[in-house]
């Protein structure tokens, strides 16, 4: 094995003004971990979903597990610029995630309120992550958990919406 490889993840002392990087980027990790858990959600009931709405719905989670999946990187990234590492075990996920499973023998109804639900538990997160950064010089996390935040408020509505009659 090449000295290249043997390399070890670490965390690094980041100079670009940002203040208190580690509880952002716990902050973010959170998120992440929400976003990570809610991405296989979403992909279970895209591929378990029945019924007269079927093909909306199965299209709508694809571009939303498609989405997360693509932010899922970003926010494991401005957690690394931020000096920190990412999570890397699937049970810190499981551990910081607020996003439950669902259960077996849910309605396409049940599949519809549980997302919608979970995203606005994912918009709570994020809304609080820009209170924590506004007062640490972070406008890129500010940012970030702005557009975040935006993508799972309306695809909380967009769900909702499909389950009126």
């Amino acid at each position: 094995m090449t000295d290249a490889l043997k390399i070890i993840p670490s965390t690094d002392d980041v100079s670009t003004g940002v203040r208190d990087t580690a509880t952002i980027a716990s902050g973010l990790a959170d998120v992440l971990s929400d976003t990570y858990r809610l991405v296989f959600k979403t992909h279970a009931y895209h591929w378990n979903v029945e019924g007269p709405l079927f093909y909306s719905v199965h299209k709508m989670t694809e571009e939303q597990y498609e989405n997360m999946f693509a932010a899922a990187d970003e926010l494991a990234e401005r957690i690394r610029a931020l000096g920190e590492l990412a999570p890397m075990q699937l049970s810190a996920v499981m551990e910081r995630s607020r996003v439950q499973d669902g259960h077996d023998g849910m309605s396409a109804f049940e599949m519809i309120e549980d997302l919608a639900a979970d995203h606005e538990k994912i918009a709570h997160r994020l809304h609080a992550l820009v209170e924590l950064v506004e007062s640490r010089k972070d406008p890129v996390t500010e940012d970030l958990a702005t557009e975040r935040s935006a993508f799972h408020e309306q695809a909380a509505w967009m769900l909702r919406a499909l389950t009126k009659s």
